[in-house]
């Protein structure tokens, strides 16, 4: 620590990792952005350039040999997550590591093993869990408001379409692990339970690109899940929309339901001649901007507090056990037990 502060470093200076990095730089009070991280430098430069900092790194294996760092927020394509998670526990530094956790159970649990080894804390990104509208149908399905919860359903549709490079299911996990794993995380949390089966089906009809050489990518995704307790779920994901991001959930009990989710960027309603017209959220960079900044308020907090983080390597790893589950039950057409 420094002046009372815990010294972080970003790994990643992409738009998830500037968010981060913008928030330690200006919104957490007890803890300050000290570095960043990125083999680009051109990239490293701008972000330090950015914050008012004059540190970067290029190798993130540098970043661990640094003693003023104490925490360090991942913020890399998947497939390099449980290598630097696993170093940076070892390090002695907190973690907190953006979703998806990893690409298998296996590697989650390394990660997870480390930083109980290593004594300290690990925190899974999904960012949902901090926003306040989430936080506050959390609050009254514990309430026992609308009575036993019996189904969750949860939809992410994003306006983009996927990079190159995800259009590979063994490299990336696809569309159920870049989009749709934050959907598999808020339905654990609202129904009180893990996922046991899924049956998932899935398909290709924004992305024509990827139909050659990638014949098993899908942009469009429906699974059915039942959970350990019984209930039942639904996640609706879809990239390439157009239309604006869109997240919502449903959480039907036995005396009512909830609904979360907001669709619309400003409170306005235009009606004219031409029609009726009200601004649809473009991004997820819009809608969940103040759920990021508690998530990484919550991550200094833990650590200064030395309790659980909110949302555990546990629930990373049950998030990407569900991910792998949906994509066989997509490739052999049946559904799958976990």
């Amino acid at each position: 620590m420094k002046n009372g502060k815990i010294q972080v470093c970003v790994i990643g200076s992409g738009r998830a990792g500037m968010i981060h990095a913008r928030n330690f730089a200006r919104s957490v009070p007890n803890a300050e952005i000290a570095a960043m991280s990125d083999p680009v430098e051109e990239a490293a430069a701008a972000a330090v350039k950015e914050l008012g900092i004059n540190k970067y790194y290029l190798d993130y294996k540098d970043v661990l040999k640094d003693e003023s760092i104490d925490a360090v927020i991942v913020v890399t394509p998947t497939v390099f997550h449980e290598e630097i998670v696993v170093a940076a526990a070892a390090a002695g530094k907190h973690i907190l590591c953006e979703k998806p956790m990893a690409m298998n159970e296996q590697e989650c649990s390394n990660m997870i093993n480390a930083c109980v080894d290593a004594k300290v804390k690990l925190q899974i990104g999904f960012m949902r869990r901090f926003d306040e509208s989430f936080r506050h149908a959390k609050e009254r399905i514990d309430s026992g408001e609308i009575g036993d919860v019996v189904c969750v359903k949860s939809v992410t549709h994003g306006p983009s379409t996927p990079r190159p490079w995800m259009y590979d299911i063994k490299k990336s996990n696809g569309p159920l692990a870049e989009v749709s794993s934050h959907d598999i995380d808020t339905l654990h949390w609202y129904a009180g339970s893990y996922i046991k089966e899924v049956y998932s089906i899935a398909g290709n009809y924004r992305c024509p690109d990827a139909v050659a050489d990638y014949p098993d990518f899908y942009d469009n995704i429906l699974m059915n899940v039942r959970f350990k307790n019984d209930m039942q779920g639904l996640v609706d994901g879809a990239q390439g929309v157009k239309y604006g991001y869109d997240s919502r959930v449903e959480i039907i009990g036995t005396q009512g339901i909830i609904f979360v989710g907001k669709q619309n960027n400003f409170s306005v309603m235009t009606c004219s001649p031409t029609g009726i017209n009200t601004p649809f959220v473009e991004s997820w960079q819009n809608l969940f901007l103040d759920a990021y900044k508690l998530e990484d308020l919550k991550f200094i907090e833990s650590i200064l507090e030395d309790s659980t983080p909110e949302v555990t390597g546990t629930d990373g790893l049950e998030a990407v056990k569900v991910v792998n589950a949906g994509n066989t039950s997509i490739i052999e057409k049946r559904p799958v037990t976990l």
